[in-house]
């Protein structure tokens, strides 16, 4: 049937030519934003998915940037600390002169006032070894906790936290024994679900820093330990510990060690996020960390008390550099996250494109057909609107 009322051709012909124009649109789009999802009404699922990876590189970026700011921080203790090494063999110089005993008063007086001056310089450098206003090497001083994951792990372990020591808490260079003995027995034992996975040998020379050392390689590194140097108490973290009784425990033989955490029960499982501990030092004279043996009292006033002097530097030059080598330790391993990090998240960026990103050399081969569909349309449109003149023929 011929009408003039109702063009169907014309109605098809249009309805094809919109649906070209709204790929065409699409196409243009894509080749615009690069992005073949760019919004949730392309794909919604995809689009989710996509946003939810952006945000973890956005939180990887700045688990990165924290670990720079920590090795900033650690960094500037390395920095002290290599200076006070340097003042020290200075020290050390002047109390090895000392102790020659054909020294006039003079020259005596004049060891002991360099001696003093080197001496008082040595908290000024520690003290200043701020960054971030953080300071690694200054007395009273608080342990570094950096994030090294943008994932909370609330499978990270069980937590055993110690009693703390009667008295003074001791630094990291002081026994670990505090005030009391050893005997054979006073070890220990750190146990996953009661089952021995490694035991510590405590004995009357070990230092709070070696011992907790010795439990990372003792435990082959299934139980880590950190030290409050304020308050003396140890914490303890065993990562692939589950929930439930006896998860992690310490035991030993001995009980002059209990304020090590023997018999202490797990704690929470813990759900903060994946962190490492960086422990404070103590690069200060007349503190208790590792220039604790370079007191007041030394002087160079006779060839006896050069000599006690000169062994006191000796004591503090070993130790600090000991302490030296495991902050740097610390900042090697903060570097290696930091590379796994950057790795990561080119990972999930490339996952991000793979889902969303656009194949331009398809989309122009795409653009081109449907330029050409878009002008066959319009021509098409035209021809089924001249149709209806038809009718007039009739009329003739």
């Amino acid at each position: 049937m011929t009408s003039v009322n109702t063009n169907y051709s014309a109605l098809v012909a249009l309805q094809n030519l919109t649906k070209t124009n709204t790929e065409l649109s699409q196409v243009q789009n894509r080749i615009n934003t690069g992005l073949k999802v760019s919004s949730a009404r392309d794909n919604g699922a995809v689009f989710a998915m996509a946003e939810g990876q952006r945000t973890r590189v956005s939180a990887l970026g700045a688990v990165r940037d924290g670990i720079d700011r920590a090795n900033s921080v650690i960094d500037v203790g390395l920095s002290s600390g290599e200076a006070i090494g340097d003042i020290l063999k200075q020290m050390k110089e002047k109390a090895v002169a000392a102790q020659a005993s054909d020294l006039s008063t003079d020259q005596r007086a004049a060891l002991q006032a360099d001696f003093t001056a080197l001496r008082t310089s040595i908290n000024q450098i520690a003290n200043s070894a701020t960054f971030n206003g953080i300071n690694l090497v200054a007395s009273g001083g608080s342990n570094l906790s950096v994030i090294t994951s943008d994932l909370q792990n609330s499978t990270q372990g069980r937590q055993v936290q110690s009693t703390t020591i009667a008295g003074t808490a001791p630094g990291l260079s002081a026994y670990v024994v505090g005030n009391g003995s050893v005997t054979a027995s006073d070890d220990s034992t750190f146990n996953l679900n009661g089952v021995a996975i490694g035991t510590v040998d405590v004995t009357s020379t070990m230092t709070v820093a070696q011992y907790l050392s010795a439990v990372s390689s003792a435990t082959g590194g299934r139980v880590s330990a950190s030290y409050n140097q304020s308050t003396g108490q140890f914490t303890y973290v065993a990562p692939e510990a589950v929930s439930g009784t006896n998860e992690l425990s310490i035991t030993t033989a001995g009980t002059a060690r209990s304020w090590l955490g023997q018999g202490v029960a797990a704690g929470a499982v813990s759900s903060a996020p994946l962190t490492a501990t960086v422990n404070d030092l103590d690069f200060t004279v007349d503190g208790s960390g590792a220039l604790s043996s370079v007191t007041s009292s030394l002087d160079l006033n006779n060839s006896t008390n050069a000599g006690t002097a000169s062994a006191a530097i000796t004591t503090a030059i070993d130790t600090l550099n000991r302490q030296l080598a495991t902050l740097g330790s610390q900042a090697k391993a903060l570097d290696t996250q930091k590379t796994f990090l950057g790795k990561l998240s080119d990972a999930v960026e490339k996952g991000i494109g793979s889902l969303v990103d656009a194949d331009l050399a398809k989309e122009s081969a795409r653009l081109q057909s449907l330029q050409v569909k878009q002008q066959l349309g319009a021509q098409a449109l035209s021809i089924a609107n001249s149709a209806p003149q038809i009718v007039l023929s009739f009329f003739r």
